[in-house]
């Protein structure tokens, strides 16, 4: 039995070949297959125009070109003028300096916040069912109808004003995902063994709950930028958001009145235009997320 134990197996037939699988590389295209490739070229088009928005423009966004009000686009304003004589080209570019800027603050605002709060699943069930009673609080009441009494409170808005009006009355949806995901792994190993060893909140938080949560919640963190900058846009053509003097995709939409009395589509169209399509750019990378972060769960 020892002999026959240590014999090797003969591999025999004519012509025989040994199958070794060859690993394959995926393709540049499958790569970029679901990935939404005109969405991140047209936002970062954006992006880098309105950063570099002083080698672009080619007028004075804030001058008055009193000979030249609402003037159709042409070769020297290449998207015309507004009532007030500004060229809409450069304004465009400033603008969007503002409204992404908004955008961003008030998704950071209302990121710690809902994170913060909603990690509030580690606590005991008093304090849990108490602090969770203030999302609700905020949450029957209708949001326009909050940022409009906050802004009016507040007097004449500048872009920090209007960004804290915006993400303290918008984080009430992040904390409440916060705190499903955070009650289901609250009781796991490692958050039970960093308890017992007399780990503080923060610590808790920052070393073992953050990272388990950024891609449940980059959906939402995402979604908040382009949430943010069209509440911007609906307070400016209320008139509750940033002054005309002020420049943003919101302020020259508040002129929509005037521009529709005066049948100067371009007002309207081309700041609307670039809003959409910053908007929808936004919620396109953030469905992305979303769908790589499902695919990760179901593998798991």
């Amino acid at each position: 039995m020892a002999e026959k134990s240590r014999e090797k197996f003969v591999i025999v037939g004519a012509n025989y070949k040994i199958h070794r699988p060859e690993e394959t590389k995926p393709s540049f295209r499958n790569r970029l297959k679901g990935k939404p490739i005109i969405a991140i070229v047209l936002l970062s088009i954006i992006v880098l125009g309105c950063v570099f928005a002083e080698q672009v423009n080619n007028h004075d966004p804030t001058g008055f070109y009193l000979q030249n009000l609402s003037e159709a686009p042409n070769a020297q304003f290449y998207f015309g003028t507004d009532s007030l004589g500004r060229d809409i080209f450069s304004m465009i570019w400033y603008g969007g300096r503002a409204s992404i800027f908004i955008g961003l603050l008030s998704m950071a605002i209302i990121t710690v916040i809902g994170v913060v709060f909603g990690c509030s699943g580690t606590a005991n069930s008093r304090v849990d069912a108490v602090m969770m009673r203030v999302p609700e609080l905020i949450n029957s009441i209708p949001i326009l109808l909050l940022v409009l009494l906050l802004a009016s409170v507040m007097g004449t808005q500048n872009v920090l004003k209007i960004s804290f009006v915006i993400g303290v009355t918008s984080w009430c949806a992040l904390a409440r995902i916060v705190r499903s995901e955070v009650r289901q792994i609250r009781s796991s190993e490692y958050m039970l063994a960093a308890q017992c060893m007399g780990g503080s909140f923060l610590h808790t938080m920052w070393t073992h709950l953050i990272p388990n949560l950024v891609s449940t919640i980059m959906f939402v963190v995402v979604s908040c930028i382009s949430s943010s900058m069209s509440l911007e846009s609906t307070l400016s053509f209320l008139g509750l958001g940033l002054p005309v003097n002020v420049i943003s995709w919101g302020s020259m939409l508040s002129l929509a009145n005037k521009a529709l009395l005066l049948n100067t589509w371009w007002v309207i169209i081309i700041p609307g235009v670039f809003l959409i399509t910053t908007l929808v750019c936004i919620t396109n990378i953030a469905y992305f997320f979303r769908r790589e972060t499902n695919k990760r769960e179901s593998i798991l």
